[in-house]
């Protein structure tokens, strides 16, 4: 059995923590409760977004990782990535941060648990 906190405990408090450091946090889509995947959507004053999630690190470790492959220059392109992968998984989250620190409230948020 695992010790993991579901999914919409650790959105609430990712969001709370961001919001409440004087960054901007929202939910884009909700995902299941208990067991949906998080995709987090991280901005630093509406630029350069990257799509992070929790996966296995290239040490094997669970990290934060990167869930694009490439550069995304234009904000539409991530748009585009998370709806395509909303559709493919209807249990995801997506969630957006707007904060200089989005990547470290993330990373002691979602692998913390």
């Amino acid at each position: 059995m695992s010790g993991r906190l579901p999914s919409g405990v650790l959105v609430s408090a990712l969001l709370r923590r961001v919001n409440d450091a004087g960054g901007m946090g929202m939910m884009l889509a909700r995902g299941d409760d208990q067991a949906g995947a998080i995709l987090i959507i991280a901005l630093e004053n509406g630029q350069n977004p990257r799509a992070l999630e929790r996966g296995i690190g290239p040490d094997g470790a669970v990290s934060l990782i990167e869930s694009t492959h490439q550069a995304v220059d234009n904000p539409s392109e991530i748009t585009a990535y998370w709806q395509r992968r909303r559709s493919r998984d209807p249990d995801l989250w997506v969630i957006e941060l707007d904060s200089p620190f989005a990547e470290r409230f993330a990373a002691e948020t979602i692998l913390d648990d």
